[in-house]
């Protein structure tokens, strides 16, 4: 049980990463640090799809290593 979860952990991990770098440069606090200072615009499509994407990944990450930190 231990090694499944920790299997888990470590590919939702990989996926996190993979997520974080392929979103869009220069939004949200990319402008703070030389990013696009362009005008406010709304998330759309695939954009959007990323970012929800991030939030769940983030939340089931969390999720398991809690459990694994219970698991004997």
């Amino acid at each position: 049980m231990k090694i499944a979860v920790s299997l888990i952990q470590i590919i939702l991990g990989v996926i996190l990463v993979f997520i974080i770098i392929i979103q869009q440069k220069g939004s949200g606090l990319g402008t703070s640090f030389g990013g696009d200072m362009g005008f406010y615009r709304t998330k759309r499509g695939a954009e959007k799809l990323l970012f929800y994407g991030t939030i769940v990944i983030v939340f089931l990450f969390i999720i398991f290593s809690v459990v694994g930190l219970f698991v004997f």
